[in-house]
């Protein structure tokens, strides 16, 4: 839900920001001189103060013109939030909910706020109308479900408001239904202005091409759920969160419910602070885990589907991305719940376990969404596909692993030369994953004083066999997944056994 404080804010702040003033005075611009159905699309951050602006929107023209307004959301929980919102620009309204099902008081109010669902049920079942509308505001406006009033509401300005204006439907694709599109301030000048936390992203390299996409265009929730509930992936993402999160307030984002309860089992036997929801918890206890979240300053909650909008805890301070996605949208929305800026928070952390940054770019970069708006086809289809993504990554150690392996000097192995070797001397393929355990397994001896501390070295490379394994099997081409893992697994005992003996061998040379 809002937080308190944002009402708070704008109760003791009473003018808006600058650059929030220059977009509403651009689009009464429009409003003033368009013709009177114009379709106005306006595209703001996440955290940026969507809300404000159109609530300051509707009371300007609530001033100006003798004609109401109607805001449409697409959640119960959005319904809630835009009309405390609205309250608090002192616009008195009216939310129309499954409760309501005539209007008898419709006089009384200039302003309604509803559901998409709810009201497309009532108009059609003609118990319900709305007279000299003159002004339809659509929040979140990318998915598509608002198109289905647009007809009821045919000589009407509509302004849709959104941080991504990209259809959640790519054969639906939004210039169809708006005119124009005004682009809002950047999430770096958000930044710079301090209207916005400051984000540092640390990703790992996922292997992504097990995944399949669904008709909606994004990862199933079948196939996310057997990538990321496996042991490897559960152990990489303790790992991430161990190294950059550790103590943080923390959301973790999951394809999938199963998964999500993987990861609560996982943190729960690690002995941290972590609650799981999805959207089958039942709201009062949703509303008691939200309660524990924003008391707790070290509280995680892992959860499917549910935070990524209607929801802002400013004082979140890591975000992890334990899934891939092809949304754009999604990736923003999912990102931005960590963005608000307090005093005592300045910056927030950002976990990447699904290569989003690779396929869509930092959460601050520059993105182009005039063009997205014009030309969404070509903006998709230009997008990485993981299969290039991971042939072009290059595992690089983090530096507090590095310190580990201090004494070794002789530290890389060129798996695509030694491969080439291999071919032009004739020899088994298998040869190159032999030389890279023993390699492996020397670092390890190298820096360890015992046969306990190189064993524990050696599950310190995860990562690094991870992707040594998924290069050779891309080099020997038309492998299976089932293949892959296996070698992995295979490629960890093996390098137990060979530091074990390697270890021994050091020991018994210095006796």
């Amino acid at each position: 839900m809002l937080d308190q404080q944002l009402f708070d804010e704008l109760e003791d702040r009473k003018e808006l920001y600058d650059y929030q003033l220059r977009d509403i005075d651009k689009i009464f611009e429009r409003l003033d001189n368009a013709p009177s159905n114009y379709h106005l699309l306006y595209q703001l951050p996440t955290g940026g103060g969507k809300t404000v602006i159109f609530s300051e929107i509707t009371r300007r023209y609530l001033e100006k013109h003798q004609k109401k307004v109607v805001v449409l959301t697409h959640r119960i929980e959005l319904c809630k939030q835009t009309s405390k919102m609205l309250n608090t620009f002192r616009v008195k309204n009216k939310v129309i909910n499954s409760d309501i099902k005539e209007l008898p008081d419709q006089e009384e109010y200039s302003c309604f706020v509803a559901m998409v669902e709810t009201l497309k049920n009532r108009l059609n079942d003609k118990k319900l109308a709305i007279h000299d509308v003159g002004l339809v505001i659509v929040d979140e406006a990318h998915f598509n479900s608002f198109r289905k009033l647009f007809s009821a509401f045919k000589d009407t300005f509509i302004l849709g408001v959104t941080a991504t204006p990209l259809s959640s439907n790519v054969k639906l694709p939004m210039y169809q239904n708006y005119n124009e599109l005004i682009v809002g301030d950047t999430i770096q000048n958000l930044i710079d202005q301090k209207y916005l936390a400051k984000a540092t992203t640390y990703s790992y390299n996922v292997g992504l091409t097990s995944l399949k996409v669904g008709i909606n265009g994004d990862y199933t929730v079948k196939s996310s759920d057997e990538l990321y509930s496996n042991l490897m992936m559960q152990e990489k993402l303790l790992h991430a969160y161990m190294e950059k999160s550790m103590g943080k307030k923390t959301l973790i984002f999951n394809n999938g419910i199963s998964t999500s309860l993987y990861v609560y089992e996982t943190f729960k036997k690690a002995g941290l602070n972590i609650r799981h929801l999805d959207n089958t918890t039942p709201n009062d206890e949703r509303k008691e885990i939200l309660k524990w979240f924003k008391k707790t300053p070290d509280a995680i909650v892992t959860s499917v589907s549910i935070l990524t909008t209607g929801f802002d805890e400013p004082t979140v301070e890591s975000i992890i991305l334990n899934r891939a996605t092809k949304s754009i949208t999604l990736y923003f929305q999912m990102i931005g719940r960590g963005s608000r800026r307090l005093p005592n928070k300045e910056e927030f952390t950002i976990i990447d376990l699904g290569n989003n940054a690779l396929r869509f770019g930092l959460w601050n970069n520059p993105v182009d969404w005039q063009h997205i708006f014009k030309a969404p086809e070509f903006y998709l289809a230009s997008l990485r596909d993981d299969a290039e993504i991971e042939s072009n990554f290059k595992y690089e150690m983090p530096p507090e692993l590095r310190k580990k392996f201090s004494k070794s000097v002789d530290f890389e192995f060129d798996l695509h030369e030694e491969f080439k070797f291999t071919v032009k001397n004739n020899l088994k393929a298998k040869t190159v994953i032999d030389k890279s355990i023993d390699q492996h397994a020397r670092i390890c001896v190298e820096n360890a004083e015992d046969q306990i501390s190189a064993k524990f070295l050696t599950k310190e490379l995860a990562d690094d066999i991870e992707y040594r394994v998924r290069q050779y099997c891309v080099l020997l081409g038309n492998t299976t997944k089932n293949y892959r893992l296996w070698l992995i697994e295979d490629y960890k005992e093996k390098l137990v056994l060979a530091t074990s003996k390697k270890m021994r061998e050091k020991l018994m040379a210095e006796e």
